[in-house]
């Protein structure tokens, strides 16, 4: 993805209860899908949270992919919205960072696809087998418009949140430095602990808590 296809379409205040933020909105078109992923939309759209100064240092960024079933209605399937939160809280602990709020659905399956996983994943499958087993890749996220975004702010180099090595290894690709990764991890909880476990043991995310549970 090209800088110059990638646009800022809006910019506003944005107080939240974490502080007050800035939240511009950018468009840009994705790039040719990986195999066994599907374009869910013509033309991709992000969302950036902004708060203090991000240039003096590099700030703390966080890439959250959206997640309705947590984000919105709290699902303890994922950890997702306790990540968001988590996220949310240290930028402001902090006093500057940025949250890239991706449209990334379900790993980027999408929401109707990613309900459908949820149903195998009832019937004993992981997330994992689950993508697979509806015809998708592991993971179908792409981090391209992130570092595109970054680098329209004039940030080169970022703390990064996260315990995905995927998204570290994206941005020093795309010529975004990163200078320190900051773990995501919350406290676990029973009804994700296999979710996690999953994360860990299939896809490499560093995940450091013990899971004691049979689930």
């Amino acid at each position: 993805m090209a800088l110059d296809s990638v646009k800022k379409i809006a910019e506003a205040e944005f107080p939240t209860r974490w502080g007050r933020f800035r939240i511009l909105g950018f468009e840009g078109h994705p790039e040719p899908t990986r195999a066994g992923c599907t374009p869910i939309a013509e033309v991709e759209g992000l969302v950036a949270l902004v708060m203090g100064d991000i240039h003096s240092a590099p700030p703390l960024v966080r890439i959250h992919s959206q997640c309705l079933t947590g984000d919105v209605f709290g699902s303890l399937r994922c950890d997702c919205r306790l990540q968001l939160e988590l996220a949310l809280k240290k930028i402001a602990a902090a006093g500057a960072g940025i949250l890239l709020y991706e449209q990334q659905e379900g790993r980027g399956i999408g929401l109707m696809a990613k309900l459908k996983a949820y149903e195998l994943q009832d019937h004993g499958l992981d997330t994992v087998e689950a993508n697979v087993h509806l015809g998708f890749a592991a993971d179908c996220r792409a981090y391209e418009m992130p570092a595109e975004v970054l680098k329209l702010l004039g940030v080169k180099q970022v703390r990064l949140m996260t315990n995905n090595p995927d998204k570290v290894a994206a941005l020093e690709s795309a010529g975004i430095a990163v200078v320190e990764r900051v773990s995501a991890e919350v406290e676990p909880q029973e009804t994700f602990e296999r979710y996690l476990r999953t994360k860990q043991e299939k896809m490499g995310h560093i995940v450091e808590s013990s899971f004691n549970s049979a689930s």
